[in-house]
């Protein structure tokens, strides 16, 4: 059973104001979901909706996105990820899973190895080790750099939002990702791309000692799978889930799929007197490893 999505708000300490999306039991294990570049919290509604009551899933919005508080810096990974573990405190959580979406898993992989206390679990969904070497994206940022402090012009948000899918997406989910993407001002499409393109993102990798899921949809367009081996052969207890015939977001693609291989393990990482897994369920089946 799923259960409904509550919007709330809350104050990082020492920060900004910020969105966050809430759902599931207050009882059950903690998820933090990450949104990546100029996303928010709307970008995981599809997944947000496919989990069961059984994972208390939290989906900030990052400063200066969404409806976030829009302060003039704090857009680098390392201040990025300082939020998320403001946000932990914030809203009174001792140790999660964090699971990254894209570029949100360069903070989430940050924390995790530098706050293994924090953290219970990693999921990385389609998560780049570095982004400086992708053309795609050099290309993207010879754009972005370029923006006055006008709004970001509709017509590019919408081709930024497309293409990186294997199968054909809602067109009224990708109308609200738009919408949500023109919230951020172009400064911070500006700065949060210029501090992923400026700063060493594997050096977050060092260090990851959590358990960790690598998942990667064989049809991305951005990633390939030598980039995802990087991963696995850095972080010593990291497996890898591919799902075949996906794309690079394959929470948007397949939500009940994620939502599924999510909830196990999130679940595996529970101590056996509190796990509610039914080995005779079939959502409770354990991922496909590769």
């Amino acid at each position: 059973m799923t259960s409904a999505i509550a919007v709330r708000t809350v104050r990082l300490p020492d920060g900004p104001l910020i969105p966050y999306a809430d759902t599931g039991a207050p009882d059950a294990p903690a998820v933090v979901l990450v949104h990546g570049y100029v996303d928010s919290w709307w970008t995981f509604e599809p997944l947000l909706r496919a989990l069961p009551a059984t994972v208390h899933a939290y989906a900030p919005t990052q400063r200066g996105h969404g409806d976030a508080e829009k302060t003039p810096d704090g857009y680098l990974p390392e201040e990025l990820a300082a939020d998320l573990v403001a946000f932990l405190d914030g809203v009174g959580i001792e140790r999660a899973v964090l699971v990254g979406g894209s570029s949100g898993g360069v903070q989430a992989r940050i924390v995790a190895g530098r706050y293994p206390d924090r953290v219970t679990g990693l999921v990385l969904l389609g998560v780049p080790v570095t982004l400086a070497d992708k053309p795609a994206v050099t290309g993207l940022w010879e754009t972005v750099r370029g923006f006055g402090e006008g709004p970001v012009d509709r017509a590019f948000a919408e081709e930024f939002a497309t293409g990186l899918t294997a199968a054909p997406v809602g067109r009224g989910f990708l109308e609200t990702v738009v919408a949500e993407n023109l919230k951020a001002p172009a400064r911070v499409w500006r700065e949060t791309l210029r501090g992923l393109l400026e700063t060493d993102l594997s050096a977050g990798l060092r260090g990851i000692l959590v358990p960790t899921l690598v998942c990667w949809g064989d049809q991305d367009p951005l990633l390939t799978r030598a980039e995802q081996q990087t991963i696995l052969d850095a972080v010593p207890r990291s497996r890898l889930l591919v799902y075949e015939g996906a794309g690079h977001l394959p929470y948007w693609e397949r939500p009940q799929q994620v939502a599924r291989d999510l909830t196990d393990f999130v679940h595996a990482q529970l101590p056996p007197s509190r796990s509610p897994v039914n080995p005779h369920d079939p959502a409770s089946r354990a991922p496909r490893a590769r």
